[in-house]
């Protein structure tokens, strides 16, 4: 071994080797929300642990082509360093790779030993923690579609829908799913222990839904970044692609990534419900909601954040594009389900699922306490059918509009952070700079023939 280890991990290797496990993969979120990961020998997990592994900063500024964008502290500061160390309470062994166990990371600058600033696990515990603060102790529970696909070289894409039935919406079975894709996807999660409890086809031919177990906040973005992580890598096993872009496919809707919050108190009980209170909510529920709504315009650049996210929003899709909210109504941005008591809580349905777990529970919640440090109402929720500009502001319809409104927003980006804040601003004003210099495919089918 490279390090002696200590009584702690010498516990969780012995069990580990036990378990026939060889290889720990330590693994933490990049500034979208992708995996970033490396391979350590159980032997070598000691060194690891003491010394950290090191991974160049610029990761967090790298596209998902590749090209490391210039982000202040990446290519200007000579592409240092930070230290990578496993947090060996998250181990898992990984049920698809015989000898494997995975865990989370924490992630630090070696120049400050300070939490990396990009670093999208601990922006959200800064905002737990300011929460704790104000006693409130936010509960999440996740919910996430994709779509699953097949390989199909001859088309532009390379890919196409796993399934084209039509009308199969909230099936589960073979009628939509010919290859128990379901089946097998919810045995192997429920093995990883992420909190996996039930899904079902959703909307569109080839799209699903799984459901995890509400939780504590933080634990509800790491469960949610390891389910997101591990449907990708078991539909590379099967040579399929699953994806949680927002909108992969013009004849389809998009894939949406809900948010369930309540907040427990300081007793334990839920702080959103009061049988006595306005709709059986308590005023800690209603100034969230305002919150909401009030820091909704920046939010957007959050939970949708990018270029792809605003093809998904429009009339009759389901996916809110106005700013409201109403009782037990999917047509409004934000919807407090029926339920009271201890299931007393609101969804947020605003995200899409290419959002970064962390970064959407992170804004979400901000959003939430500034509601409830100021103090104000929502205003009358929708009633019936959404969707009416003449009833509600419109959001932001595309990135650089979202992004605008969330560096107009001092407020909430002062309880981000505002390193995070011009990280986040740096890297995704590349992306729309990349995006808008690229001729796509419907340019060259509208234009080339005929001018």
């Amino acid at each position: 071994m490279s390090a002696d280890p200590t009584p702690s991990l010498r516990q969780h290797m012995q069990r580990l080797a036990a378990d026939g496990i060889d290889v720990v993969r330590v693994t933490y979120p990049d500034l979208i929300g992708t995996d970033r990961a490396r391979d350590v020998l159980l032997d070598h997990l000691p060194s690891a642990c003491d010394h950290g592994l090191a991974f160049c900063r610029a990761v967090y500024h790298t596209s998902p082509q590749g090209h490391v964008v210039p982000v202040s502290g990446g290519l200007d500061a000579g592409l240092p360093d930070i230290t990578v160390r496993p947090d060996l309470d998250t181990l898992i062994p990984l049920p698809w790779e015989p000898g494997v166990a995975s865990c989370l990371a924490d992630v630090t600058d070696p120049a400050t030993g300070l939490p990396a600033p990009e670093s999208p696990r601990d922006l959200l515990r800064t905002v737990l923690d300011r929460c704790a603060e104000h006693g409130m102790r936010p509960v999440v529970g996740p919910e996430l579609e994709y779509f699953l696909c097949d390989e199909a070289p001859a088309s532009p894409s390379g890919w196409k829908r796993y399934s084209g039935a039509t009308g199969v919406v909230y099936t589960a079975g073979l009628r939509a799913d010919g290859d128990n894709h379901l089946l097998r996807t919810l045995r192997l999660l429920r093995d990883m222990n992420i909190g996996v409890t039930s899904g079902n086809h959703e909307f569109d031919g080839g799209q699903f839904e799984i459901n995890l177990t509400h939780s504590d906040a933080g634990s509800a973005a790491d469960r949610a970044f390891r389910f997101k992580s591990a449907i990708k890598e078991l539909a590379r096993k099967e040579g399929k692609l699953a994806t949680f872009m927002a909108k992969p496919f013009n004849d389809a809707g998009g894939s949406g990534f809900h948010l369930h919050l309540s907040c427990d108190n300081d007793e334990g009980g839920n702080s959103f419900d009061d049988p006595a209170g306005p709709y059986g909510l308590s005023a800690t529920a209603r100034h969230a909601v305002a919150g909401i709504l009030a820091h909704a315009p920046a939010l957007t650049a959050l939970a949708n954040p990018t270029v792809n996210s605003y093809r998904r929003f429009g009339p009759d899709t389901l996916a809110p594009w106005l700013i409201d909210w109403g009782l037990d109504n999917r047509s409004a941005m934000v919807r407090i389900p029926p339920e009271r008591g201890s299931g007393a809580r609101f969804e947020l349905r605003l995200g899409d699922a290419s959002a970064n777990p962390y970064l959407l529970i992170a804004g979400t919640v901000a959003a939430a306490l500034l509601g409830v440090l100021t103090g104000e109402e929502p205003p009358a929720p929708l009633e019936g059918y959404g969707y009416d500009t003449a009833r509600a502001a419109v959001l932001p319809m595309s990135l650089p509009a979202a992004l605008d409104a969330l560096e107009a927003d001092t407020e909430l980006t002062d309880v981000l952070g505002k390193d995070f804040t011009a990280s986040f601003l740096s890297y995704k004003r590349n992306e729309i700079e990349r995006f808008q210099r690229h001729v796509t495919d419907w340019e060259f089918t509208e234009y080339a023939y005929h001018l």
